[in-house]
């Protein structure tokens, strides 16, 4: 049996992460891939209302996009996709904990 997967909804650009993201994932046994794939299917985690109702919008406009995710030790990790640029393309994906911002 097939899983479906979820719909990509935008590109990514390139993926960095900072270093604190980075020790989190270590530190809860994970990848950036789950979060990620929610990020680019339009699950936006735990964003408030506001910031859903930005992101929809954003799809369409090319604004930065913005997720919220809580690993398994409940360290809150964010991922933002820029802006499109002059060319029309999205050039890098930041996955980060709130204090790197």
């Amino acid at each position: 049996m097939k899983t479906q997967q979820p719909a990509i909804r935008f590109p990514l650009g390139q993926v960095v992460c900072t270093p604190g993201a980075f020790g989190a994932f270590e530190r809860n046994k994970t990848t950036p891939i789950p979060y990620l794939s929610r990020h680019l299917s339009g699950d936006w985690g735990e964003v408030c209302e506001e910031d859903r109702s930005t992101n929809e919008e954003a799809l369409k406009t090319g604004a930065r996009l913005f997720s919220v995710y809580r690993l398994p030790d409940e360290t809150t990790i964010w991922v933002i996709t820029e802006a499109v640029n002059e060319q029309g393309v999205r050039e890098v994906t930041t996955l980060l904990l709130p204090e790197d911002y």
